[in-house]
């Protein structure tokens, strides 16, 4: 008997396909469910992906490639958690998980989930691309390897590799600078954090980098750590501990927000700027964490603050999870995530839409671009528009 049929054979076919995790909170006439809203049919759905993962596990179906693509689909934005009235509604994602480790284990995986994978273990990032190219992002600025600071800046491969994400990194960067906190980096010694992984499905992988990074922190003498993106925080904060590794983890935002509180950091004047924000699943629904980045985003002077339909818990994912912002299974259609979501931002009139996660912050801007709302609507990380003097709309990428 496998994992998945030991763990969750009981719990599975409790799954009668009622259709509430497609719906966001307010239960409006629109799908919540990044998958189903792309494909729009019952197999991309949760209901209907449990049901395939079923047949799948009792030999009803056989594993194809398509089979797979459903079950990557999935983004593990915790929508159908939030929506799901059943007992067992916190192990739809883990169900869905667990089937993808089924998958790994007997390599019958998507080609460029075996790529990612691949990447993490071979490179320490899903990119693939030198170690000694990490701390690129850190050129120009006045900053020092970890020594005991009270703080580690950990950056997360997107911010490190990604171009557009490395503007986050970088303004996240000066902005602590700025206030006068004590941090360090590991620059080209740091490795993935592990989150994409443990989405996707590779326990073993995902205990490796843990032990590696907890071994390198524990050496370090790490204590508090700081993290650029939702999925860092998630894991350190969330399976570490499971692996011996228990640190003090802050997400930007809530370090920028006590700044704030305490007169350490001044908000720059943003007047006649009307900006919406884009909650990250990890951060919001796997965190419960949707107040920091709206005291940060509101102690902007002068700027007009304004929710989209669906926001906080009920917000759409941008389909960049579980590995989607390299995959990409969600893309190639109006109807994407990405592109649904800066659409529900054009519709509140929103000058920018606010970010706090390197995902989303590409996911979205390439959506921008591809709407052709480039002259409407900017995509900033939050750290970015604090960065910025008043509305100005020049990129900030090195």
């Amino acid at each position: 008997m496998t994992f998945m049929e030991y763990k969750y054979k009981d719990l599975i076919h409790r799954c009668f396909r009622c259709g509430y995790c497609k719906f966001p909170t307010d239960w409006s006439d629109v799908t919540n469910c990044p998958a189903y809203a792309r494909y729009r049919m019952e197999s991309y759905s949760t209901g209907g992906r449990l049901w395939l993962i079923r047949a799948w596990l009792n030999d009803e179906i056989q594993w194809s490639e398509h089979l797979a693509k459903i079950v990557y689909s999935c983004v593990s934005c915790k929508n159908c958690v939030e929506k799901c009235p059943l007992s067992f509604s916190d192990d739809i994602v883990n169900m869905v998980v667990a089937a993808k480790t089924e998958m790994v284990e007997t390599g019958m995986l998507p080609r460029l989930v075996k790529v990612f994978l691949n990447n993490v273990q071979s490179h320490g990032n899903p990119y693939g691309i030198a170690a000694r190219k990490r701390a690129d992002w850190m050129k120009g600025l006045d900053l020092h390897p970890y020594q005991g600071q009270d703080f580690l800046y950990y950056v997360g491969c997107e911010g490190s590799y990604d171009s557009r994400a490395q503007s986050a990194a970088r303004a996240t960067a000066t902005l602590l600078l700025n206030a006068g906190i004590s941090f360090g980096v590991l620059g080209v010694d740091e490795i993935s954090d592990g989150n994409e992984v443990d989405m996707l499905g590779e326990d073993a992988l995902l205990e490796d980098l843990a032990k590696k990074n907890i071994r390198q922190f524990s050496e370090l003498g790490v204590k508090n750590i700081i993290t650029l993106s939702p999925h860092s925080y998630n894991v350190f904060k969330n399976r570490y501990p499971e692996f011996g590794g228990n640190f003090n983890v802050f997400h930007y935002t809530q370090i920028l927000a006590d700044l704030i509180r305490t007169g350490k950091l001044k908000a720059p004047d943003k007047s006649g700027t009307r900006i919406t924000f884009h909650d990250p699943c990890f951060l919001g629904r796997w965190n419960q964490e949707y107040d920091a980045p709206r005291k940060v985003i509101m102690a902007l002077k002068g700027v007009e603050f304004t929710e989209m339909a669906r926001n906080k818990k009920g917000a759409l994912c941008c389909g960049g999870g579980a590995g989607n912002f390299f995959t990409d299974f969600l893309g190639g259609s109006e109807e994407s995530p990405a592109r649904i979501r800066v659409r529900e931002a054009r519709d509140v009139k929103a000058d920018i839409l606010a970010v706090a996660c390197p995902n989303c912050l590409t996911m979205l801007e390439d959506a921008v671009k591809v709407e052709g709302l480039e002259d409407e609507i900017e995509v900033r990380d939050i750290s970015e528009i604090f960065c910025l003097s008043g509305t100005d709309r020049a990129r900030t990428a090195p």
